[in-house]
């Protein structure tokens, strides 16, 4: 826990970025029955049954301290998946940073290993060395703003039914524009002190 925090507490370096990451599964939905639009005096009517298409995995990227996020869905959460997000993320997001510092919780993929699984030695050795990973600990996600901007996510785009994954990604795209547009920062409070203090029956007594 006083790891992360130490990690939030750095001054934003534009050349090491602090990058927070998670995922979130998501179930594809298509209507039964054709919706039934609104009217004036009358809302938006939905039938209760559903088609299914499938699940797929939703990986949220957000930069707190500049106020940046990137959203993408694929098929399945795998190591060699999680492995083309950090590609994309160092070497189209950041190609100019020195390192970028990534916070992510503790799940068996969010490994170095991942990369080699993905990409032959050479490439997956060039990656790692750019990468500083910081995991969070266990019942710790609360510690990962990423989480919080899935939330947020959740909330703003995904509280309906989508139907495929390209649909999907169109959708999350517009979202990542939006809140890139007012560049909303994450201001991180909760220090390794106010820890000490008030999560005080989590650390040994002497």
């Amino acid at each position: 826990m006083e790891d992360v925090l130490a990690v939030y507490a750095r001054a934003h370096d534009p050349a090491v970025p602090v990058v927070c990451m998670d995922e979130k599964p998501y179930q594809l939905l298509a209507h039964a029955r054709d919706p039934v639009p609104a009217t004036p005096g009358h809302d938006l009517k939905v039938d209760s049954e559903y088609v299914r298409g499938g699940t797929c995995s939703i990986f949220v990227w957000v930069e707190p301290l500049a106020g940046r996020r990137w959203v993408n869905a694929r098929t399945r959460r795998t190591r060699v998946d999680w492995a083309h997000e950090v590609d994309r993320l160092l070497t189209s997001e950041y190609p100019d940073a020195e390192k970028v510092i990534l916070v992510l919780d503790n799940l068996n993929i969010h490994s170095l290993g991942s990369l080699y699984e993905a990409f032959e030695p050479a490439k997956a050795f060039a990656l790692a060395q750019r990468l500083e990973i910081h995991h969070t600990p266990r019942h710790g996600s609360w510690l990962n703003i990423a989480e919080i901007e899935l939330s947020a996510l959740t909330r703003q785009c995904l509280d309906r039914r989508i139907v495929d994954l390209n649909t999907l990604n169109t959708e999350l795209t517009a979202w990542q524009n939006a809140v890139n547009t007012h560049q909303r920062q994450v201001t991180w409070h909760f220090t390794a002190s106010d820890a000490r203090t008030k999560l005080r029956h989590l650390y040994p007594e002497y």
